[in-house]
């Protein structure tokens, strides 16, 4: 309790426990952190090699002041908010970055560049980074598990709306801020969230740099509260709090409260969700279930149309408009493209990269038009990411398939050895030689507090 009798606001109390928790986040976490930063990395690199942003790297050159952070797919060092801003956006930009899918946050898509930046920044040694990273992934998880769905249904992608103020709190964790530093950093974090799902409607590149955004401006309210700024402490609670504003939910704060009070006893990070093809989380497990149709025998020529149940909150995202999803205006749009990346599926029988590079058109078009769907309203969504489809045949067959929860789920996780082996092609598909490769992986997963301007150097190997 406060000296006036009530109850500390959300954020004071998050940031002390937060505070009592960094540099003792037990092993089992810190190697789930470690798993999460090397896919982030992984899919960063890559995403400057082959993704649709791939000039951002010049931001790093532009900046007066230079600074110590590393910039992906550049030689070139920037200041710490601009560095975890391109490279975030980079991580996001594939749809190949990791999920957590009960709060569906992109944690690592701001998370990975805001704790490497501010590490690189102030010299902070790899175990001071991956604790704050992880904690900084515990707060995320749970604010979007306290309005599950919320923030969504207004418009908001989740992770961009709440991203400052985890950025904001891992910024403060490894820079060893003040308390009361962190509990500013974070009420001025709350003056930055955003990230709509505008871009949906033309499939618009920014949605890669929203969750970046996010990190940018966590770092900034950091610098701010060590600058003098004060922001809120009841930032995210009462009518004009974070959660009222753009969840809607007055409830949710002291299900935060709630939520909170698990903080050090039970651990979600290790439920994150590794990614395992390049598109929308939602679209995952209706590709498995034509997958196990496919594998079971049936071909692509005798698919007459695919019938899709798509769980209502996911609607907004890869269904609606429909005809629109049927044909995506580009191959980066048919990323969020249910009928367009299933007739994928059974055209080229695989779902990657290509897919997101090639023309739309020929047979995935042709197949995609032939692909509805139907709302489905009791479906376990956000908790899990279910499919269901009917594939009716040429011959008049009508073949079902349902899958429960995506892969990668809590109830289903990927394996180390999978992600591994995601990691080190991902390197190799950036550039980095095996060597180089092979460095990041090691400083990563086994040392003991890996070196953050090694890993940096290596990454940019990359470059050119």
């Amino acid at each position: 309790m406060t000296s006036s009798g009530r109850a500390p606001s959300i954020t004071t109390d998050l940031v002390a426990r937060a505070r009592e928790l960094h540099q003792a986040v037990p092993p089992p976490v810190i190697d789930s952190a470690r798993l999460h930063l090397l896919d982030a990395l992984g899919v960063g690199a890559l995403g400057a090699r082959r993704g649709p942003l791939q000039g951002l790297a010049r931001l790093a050159g532009g900046v007066n002041g230079g600074g110590r952070s590393s910039v992906l797919g550049s030689t070139a060092a920037a200041p710490a908010p601009v560095a975890a801003l391109v490279n975030g956006s980079y991580i996001h930009s594939l749809e190949f970055d990791d999920t957590h899918v009960a709060s569906v946050m992109h944690g690592s898509a701001t998370l990975a560049p805001a704790a490497l930046a501010v590490a690189q920044e102030v010299g902070a040694d790899g175990a001071t980074m991956l604790s704050a990273y992880a904690l900084g992934w515990e707060l995320l998880i749970r604010m979007g598990l306290a309005s599950p769905g919320t923030l969504q249904d207004r418009g908001f992608q989740t992770t961009s709306a709440a991203g400052p103020f985890a950025a904001a709190l891992v910024s403060t964790l490894i820079s060893g801020d003040a308390e009361q530093v962190a509990v500013d950093a974070l009420g001025i974090a709350g003056s930055q969230p955003g990230g709509t799902f505008a871009f949906l409607a033309d499939g618009d590149t920014v949605k890669a740099g929203q969750p970046a955004w996010a990190a940018h401006s966590g770092l900034w309210a950091a610098e701010l509260a060590r600058a003098g700024m004060t922001g809120p402490a009841q930032v995210l609670e009462g009518p004009r709090g974070f959660f009222a504003l753009y969840a809607g939910d007055p409830g949710a704060p002291e299900r935060l409260r709630a939520e909170l009070e698990t903080l050090g006893k039970r651990w979600h990070l290790p439920d994150a969700a590794f990614k395992l093809i390049p598109c929308c989380h939602f679209i995952h497990p209706f590709v498995e279930a034509l997958g196990l149709l496919l594998d079971d025998g049936l071909r692509t020529a005798e698919i007459a149309g695919i019938h899709c149940h798509v769980p209502r909150g996911a609607v907004p995202v890869v269904a609606d408009p429909w005809p629109e999803r049927q044909e995506p205006r580009t191959p980066h749009d048919a990323r969020w493209s249910l009928p367009y990346v299933l007739a994928g599926r059974a055209v080229d029988g695989r779902v990657d990269l290509d897919l997101f590079s090639t023309p739309i058109g020929g047979e995935r078009l042709d197949l995609s038009r032939r692909i509805t769907h139907e709302v489905w309203d009791d479906s376990g969504f956000p908790a899990v990411f279910p499919a269901r489809i009917e594939v009716t045949t040429t011959d008049g067959r009508v073949l079902e398939s349902t899958v429960d929860d995506v892969i990668g789920g809590a109830g289903r996780p990927v394996g180390r050895e999978a992600v591994l082996a995601k990691a080190r092609a991902n390197l190799a598909g950036a550039g980095l030689a095996d060597d180089q490769v092979e460095l990041v992986v090691s400083e990563l997963i086994d040392a003991p507090s890996p070196d953050p301007v090694r890993v940096g150097a290596a990454l940019a190997t990359a470059a050119g």
